[in-house]
């Protein structure tokens, strides 16, 4: 028998070739798409050859081996609270926790405001005293209070308090002790100082005012107005420096040597 010819070759390319030039193209295309979708940051390229270079120590530019703490910063932001503010989200939560416990009728609660010096806490007559009265009767409010000196006694020294009483546009009346408005805020301002006084808060740091009818924050013509407008507000604010108050002494001092 004569021998099998062998057979003639393809003259294209092999079949293995083709599907592996297929596969070549299918990733080059995936990481393009990557590409194009992906944000390029110059400066982080750079860094990160730095950081490859130098650990090959290899290229120049070894030195940059370590991501800039500005970058850090910017990709993992703190939200940096200072002492006086996590103190004033502690009397935003006992104000809170106050508000839950007590009896009030719909517009009473203890309010806790920001302010340019500080910040304020205010104090509904209502849910304190009964009318054209200065004694404190609630004791949810009187363990307010004691939770506010003990805040405060974590305060710095220069955090003063100033106790101010408001009331609305009526009388006293017959009933009460009190003459008048004046009187009266005062008297309720001066309650709320004395207890604070009593729960710790030392009396140098504290002070106390009353307004009367002269501060309104609503209107005194309707009943929930003139609820708004009886009122104590604890006003917290920081002290001047001594350097403040001696040059204002000073200049005191050359008026009435004058």
């Amino acid at each position: 028998m004569g021998k099998k010819k062998c057979p003639e070759c393809e003259e294209c390319l092999p079949a293995w070739l083709a599907a592996f030039g297929d596969l070549m193209s299918l990733l080059l295309c995936f990481f393009v798409l990557l590409l194009s979708m992906s944000s390029m940051d110059a400066k982080k390229v750079s860094e990160a050859i730095g950081s490859l270079s130098g650990a090959m120590s290899v290229l120049e530019g070894g030195t940059k081996t370590e991501i800039s703490k500005k970058r850090i910063q910017e990709s993992t932001p703190i939200e940096s609270q200072d002492e006086t503010s996590d103190q004033v989200n502690r009397i935003k939560q006992a104000a809170g926790d106050a508000n839950e416990m007590m009896d009030k009728n719909e517009g009473e609660a203890v309010i806790v405001e920001e302010a340019q010096e500080g910040f304020v806490i205010k104090l509904p007559a209502t849910l304190l005293f009964k009318a054209g009265s200065a004694t404190i009767e609630n004791e949810d409010v009187l363990l307010f209070l004691k939770r506010v000196a003990l805040i405060v006694d974590t305060m710095p020294n220069k955090m003063k308090i100033s106790v101010q009483g408001h009331t609305d546009n009526l009388n006293p009346g017959p009933d009460s002790i009190y003459k008048d408005n004046w009187e009266l805020s005062s008297a309720r301002a001066i309650s709320v100082l004395k207890e604070l006084i009593i729960d710790g808060v030392p009396s140098n740091r504290i002070s106390s005012a009353g307004f009367s009818e002269f501060t309104p924050v609503s209107t005194n013509k309707t009943k929930s107005g003139r609820e708004k407008n009886r009122r104590v507000e604890l006003h917290f604010y920081a002290d001047k420096n001594d350097k403040e108050t001696k040059t204002v002494s000073s200049i005191l001092d050359k008026v009435s040597n004058k």
